[in-house]
């Protein structure tokens, strides 16, 4: 029997394996995982052998190779590719910042993204850099059609996420990636609500971060920053150190150089900590495997689906079609959704209160492939007291 399988059918296996669901359901995971046993596990022996020896440096760099390797192989890049840095806005941020503007150009994003894929590009207009904002029709639907038609020809840059946090639209990655190569514009995601239970690839992606910490099921502030290698050197690492600088003998050297690799956005002193249990994290989802992973995840946010519009809730985004994520965002007029968020809480169910630019309250549930049906169902029963 796989992985998948024996934690779908074996209840006490899920428990070791998810600590959390011995006591919680927990259907939070684009707001902040609760760690698996085996990433827990990961940070432990690593913390362990730090306190009982002194460190192995040929070691921790061949792991956090490793890390590398496993990381390139989640979003199917070359190694040489992969940053190991987060949180998400860290490596949002290096691509903001270090490619050479010119008056004039444009980026185009999308304001009601989260503000760490926001912010970074707003600021680019003291640079004098134009930056136009997405209209879509409903929240996070960001449509090939869309991207296409606010395209100018002074476009340069597209930063889009791979799924809405509020309404969990998921984004054609391919069909937008594609649009923007052809048109030798390039292609920013922030991959955090999609990487870890979708396929998320960088075939047609110029940039990319994405730190652990939801879907992927890693700590916080490590994650995965991508550059594509023929960016290197449109793309300037602002963060400068020992790291990756090159320094032979920890000598400085009057001219600046940098690493031939992604390792070049890296400056100085790795989390380590947080690179044992990513890698950790991603070795059980592709054991699993990612489109085994999204295929049950839609199982469960189906049949949570349907089960909330039985009870006469909304959805803010799709529920299903090629869009879907695994966010199920609901309101139901006439509630009290913060005190139905409450009540879940008191149940100790754990989801996301959440609100749009018009202060409309929401709750977000967010499960992942370990939550079961029954899970559901016992969700369910309080939505519907």
């Amino acid at each position: 029997m796989d992985l998948l399988q024996e934690l779908i059918e074996n209840e006490e296996k899920r428990r070791t394996a998810f600590p959390i669901c011995r006591k919680k359901i927990f259907m939070a995971h684009a707001a902040v995982t609760a760690l698996p046993r085996a990433v827990a596990d990961a940070v432990i022996r690593f913390t362990e052998e730090s306190a009982a020896n002194f460190e192995n440096f040929a070691a921790l760099l061949k792991s956090i190779q490793e890390a590398r390797v496993a990381a390139a192989n989640l979003i199917g890049s070359s190694p040489e590719e992969i940053a190991l840095i987060g949180p998400t806005s860290l490596g949002l941020s290096l691509f903001a910042n270090g490619i050479d503007w010119r008056p004039g150009d444009e980026v185009i994003c999308y304001l009601d993204d989260y503000p760490a894929n926001v912010y970074p590009w707003l600021n680019l207009r003291s640079r004098g850099v134009v930056v136009r904002l997405l209209q879509p029709a409903a929240t996070g639907e960001l449509t090939p059609d869309l991207v296409a038609e606010a395209l100018t020809a002074r476009t340069r840059l597209v930063a889009l996420a791979s799924a809405n946090f509020v309404s969990g639209y998921r984004i054609d990655l391919t069909a937008i990636g594609k649009l923007l190569r052809e048109k030798e514009i390039l292609f920013s995601v922030d991959a955090i609500q999609t990487l870890g239970a979708f396929p998320t690839t960088v075939e047609s992606v110029d940039f990319l971060s994405a730190d652990a910490h939801k879907w992927m099921l890693g700590p916080l502030a490590i994650g995965i920053v991508y550059v594509r290698k023929e960016c290197f050197e449109l793309c300037r690492p602002t963060l400068l150190g020992s790291w990756n600088v090159k320094a032979p003998g920890f000598v400085a050297q009057e001219e600046i150089e940098f690493l031939p690799t992604a390792q070049r956005y890296e400056p100085g002193a790795m989390n380590v900590m947080g690179i044992f249990g990513m890698k950790a994290a991603i070795d059980l989802l592709l054991e699993i495997g990612i489109p085994r992973i999204a295929e049950r995840i839609l199982t469960i946010t189906g049949r949570l689906a349907d089960g909330l519009q039985e009870l006469g809730f909304c959805f803010l985004g799709p529920t299903a079609g090629p869009n879907v994520s695994g966010i199920v965002t609901v309101s139901r007029p006439g509630t009290d959704m913060n005190a139905l968020f409450e009540r879940l809480t008191a149940a100790n169910i754990v989801c996301s209160s959440r609100q749009d630019r018009q202060g409309r309250q929401y709750i977000r549930f967010s499960p992942h492939f370990y939550n079961t049906e029954g899970e559901v169902d016992q969700v369910l029963e309080v939505m519907a007291l």
